[in-house]
């Protein structure tokens, strides 16, 4: 999803872009995602959730197989659109699945444990885009990364458990007016809107500060090649770590001590980066990339807390506004890059980081205003 992030320097040097310019390799597929998730999440809801999922995982194969045959920018960024396109189906899929198939006090921590694979594929994504890169070409990077999204949908399409409700009624209304309809039902639940406001802040700071971290690091006094760009994202690891702790302290304690958390761990990492020492802001930059992940952990378990219906629906329209978010946290910040420099970003960073846990704070329901809105716990596939 975002292995261009460690390859933006070069692809700039490459193609003799500006840095807006090739941050829309980043920023394409983020776009794609906020226009079609709420349709993919309905069609999920209506034709099964591991066909969407399985479907969706093959097709990402495909998409980045173009993605390396690209020989201009503009190809380039078109295919990153076309990943885009089929990221939601994976994603709302997965999360909408983790509640069909749980009971509802072990959420946090099945939502944890996607989450902890999503960072493991995200490092690796990375590390191997700019390793490869460095070393052969750019193009090799997105060949290597499709062969396994192709291995991945492969495994998923063998091993995969079909979610308990196996029959999806097409006469439960598959036509647009009834998904403008459930959309619109969803949106009129104030704990939703609060949710996908903070989801908004949550991608938008993530991608702020990794696109543009890379730009500050490559410069003077640093000057990092793109091979150490890529194993920068080893920071991730330590987010792999923290998260599964992150769902069962979110179970225990509830979603909003879990996100005010991981929002304030996140600015701490930000502010860190703003230390003229290469360790210090590797330290920052995994606070921050661990507080993104407890976050988004938080608020995907969230969404399963206050819904019963549409599940898939409700995590499409918080990717909307989610990859909205990473949107804009690719393209806004490079004005304040070029006015302000890396403290400028960190400043944008910090205030979106504070709007989300104020959010969350000030609207999501206290632990024990939430059981209400549980549904009854079913029998988890084994």
């Amino acid at each position: 999803m975002y292995a261009t992030q460690p390859l933006l320097p070069l692809l700039a040097r490459t193609f003799s872009a500006s840095t807006f310019a090739v941050g829309l390799t980043v920023t394409a597929p983020t776009i794609a995602i906020a226009l079609v998730a709420p349709a993919v999440g309905r069609f999920a809801d209506r034709v099964g959730l591991r066909r969407v999922i399985v479907g969706c995982a093959f097709l990402l194969s495909v998409a980045t197989a173009l993605t390396a045959a690209s020989t201009t920018l503009t190809q380039l960024i078109a295919c990153r659109l076309l990943m885009g396109v089929f990221t939601p189906g994976v994603f709302a899929g997965t999360v909408a699945y983790i509640h069909e198939t749980w009971p509802p006090s072990r959420t946090g921590r099945a939502t944890a444990t996607y989450m902890t694979g999503t960072i493991v594929g995200g490092f690796v994504g990375r590390a191997l885009a700019g390793l490869i890169a460095a070393d052969v070409n750019w193009h090799l990077s997105f060949a290597v990364l499709s062969v396994l999204h192709l291995a991945i949908a492969v495994v998923l399409w063998l091993w995969l458990p079909v979610e308990p409700a196996t029959v999806h009624d097409g006469a439960r209304g598959f036509s647009r007016a009834s998904a403008v309809s459930a959309a619109k039902r969803l949106l009129r639940n104030s704990q939703l809107r609060a949710t996908y406001a903070i989801g908004f802040c949550v991608l938008f700071t993530n991608v702020a500060m990794f696109t543009y971290v890379t730009f500050h690091l490559a410069a003077p006094p640093f000057g990092l090649s793109t091979a150490a760009l890529g194993w920068l994202f080893v920071v991730y690891v330590i987010g792999a770590i923290v998260t599964p702790y992150a769902g069962r302290w979110i179970d225990r304690y509830g979603h909003r001590v879990g996100l005010a958390s991981a929002m304030g761990i996140g600015a701490v990492g930000a502010l860190l980066t703003l230390m003229p020492s290469l360790a210090a802001i590797a330290a920052g930059l995994a606070l921050t990339s661990t507080g993104v992940f407890v976050a988004q952990t938080t608020t995907s378990s969230y969404i399963g807390a206050v819904t019963t219906d549409d599940r898939a629906l409700a995590v499409g329209l918080y990717s909307t506004f989610y990859y909205t978010g990473g949107s804009l946290g690719g393209a806004v910040p490079a004005t304040v890059w070029n006015v302000a420099g890396w403290p400028g970003c960190v400043a944008l960073v910090v205030l979106v980081q504070s709007t989300g846990a104020l959010v969350a704070l000030t609207r999501w329901k206290s632990r024990g205003a939430q059981q209400h809105l549980h549904e009854p716990e079913i029998e988890a596939v084994p």
